[in-house]
């Protein structure tokens, strides 16, 4: 199916969700995860209507970006090695992964404007995850304070790959609920008005327990594998 018929779909899908917890489709935000897929395929995302790619390496992000540039908004969905920040951070409008001191010590050093973050959480408790833990969620957001060009512009988490739809639905709640934690603390730095959760399985669970960004990559641009080439931005460093 083209991205266009996918788009609708998903679109019905989220405005079912919407009605049934009394939300409206526009707090919601696709994110067309196009890793997997061409340059051609995250056009025609583009021209279907899709504002928001995300990438999760910086050698497929930098080449799509040579040639979409800012039709696009941004998003670095992926573990961000803090050693790969300076590829990446001039170009992209969020990072869904921060999850450690040193990676925001490298975004404040290399950013030149206020970077919008996600802090990551593992609520899953799954090993195989990255993200914080969290009880240290809290705690870790509040050692944000000096870091001047970092917003924490909300929270991420990753739900299991499982047809159990209670465990997905828990990981979902709690991080709604350390987002209202995050935001009666009323930090400057950290408004955390977003939570970015919920893919191609689980986004209409994401949607009925508050997500306001959504992360779509099989069921709307499909999985195409392509040959990443290092970009032209990244060999003119």
């Amino acid at each position: 199916m083209s991205v266009k018929d996918n788009l609708v779909h998903i679109q019905n899908n989220i405005t079912k969700a919407c009605k049934k917890v009394n939300r409206h489709p526009n707090e919601i935000q696709i994110v067309a995860v196009t890793k997997y897929v061409t340059v051609e395929r995250a056009m025609e995302a583009i021209e279907a209507g899709i504002q928001h790619l995300g990438e999760n390496r910086d050698e497929g992000f930098l080449k799509k970006y040579d040639e979409i540039g800012k039709r696009a908004t941004w998003h670095f969905i992926g573990t961000l090695q803090s050693r790969k920040v300076k590829h990446i951070i001039d170009y992209v409008d969020y990072i869904h992964s921060l999850d450690r001191l040193s990676l925001a010590k490298e975004i404040q050093k290399r950013a030149n404007r206020k970077m919008k973050c996600f802090v990551q959480v593992n609520t899953s408790k799954e090993e195989s995850k990255h993200g914080l833990e969290i009880s240290e969620c809290i705690n870790f957001i509040k050692k944000l304070e000096p870091f001047d060009r970092i917003e924490v512009v909300g929270l991420m988490t990753m739900a299991p790959f499982t047809e159990d739809e209670a465990l997905i639905r828990r990981c979902f709640r709690t991080l709604k609920e350390l987002q209202m934690e995050v935001q009666a603390l009323r930090l400057p730095y950290a408004p955390c008005q977003e939570l970015s959760m919920g893919m191609s399985n689980d986004y209409e669970i994401a949607v009925e327990e508050g997500a306001t960004f959504i992360r779509i990559g099989s069921s709307l641009v499909g999985e195409k594998n392509e040959k990443v080439e290092v970009s032209n931005i990244e060999s003119q460093k």
